[in-house]
């Protein structure tokens, strides 16, 4: 096998079961922990799942009701799903949904907020 075929996660038959077919790594417990202080720490928080695509696993983007956002890999919508329920967080799915403008606005006042 190539490089360019490990990089883009091909593999001859039978080479590599149970690899993930995506450049990302997994997600993995430090991933858990942030977006659950993320949480525990803001107010009016919402998750928006982000799909897997060929290059980043799932993930889900956490925002606050200012509009600040943290986002983190996720082992699948499922597994977002259940930890949005867990943490009592709404969920939505981003390519349904979109993002809130909130936060846009904060991305727009961080960017000002640097050229001070």
């Amino acid at each position: 096998m190539g490089w360019l075929d490990r990089m883009r996660g091909r593999r001859s038959a039978g080479a590599g079961v149970g690899r993930r077919g995506t450049l990302d790594r997994a997600s993995g417990a430090a991933d858990l922990a942030h977006l659950e202080r993320f949480v525990a720490t803001r107010r009016g928080v919402e998750g928006f799942v982000e799909p897997r695509t060929a290059v980043t696993e799932t993930t889900i983007l956490l925002v606050a009701a200012d509009g600040e956002w943290t986002r983190r890999r996720i082992d699948g919508p499922e597994t977002a799903r259940r930890l949005s329920r867990e943490l009592a967080v709404p969920v939505y799915d981003a390519q349904v949904t979109g993002y809130p403008q909130r936060m846009r606005d904060w991305n727009a006042r961080q960017t000002i907020n640097r050229m001070d």
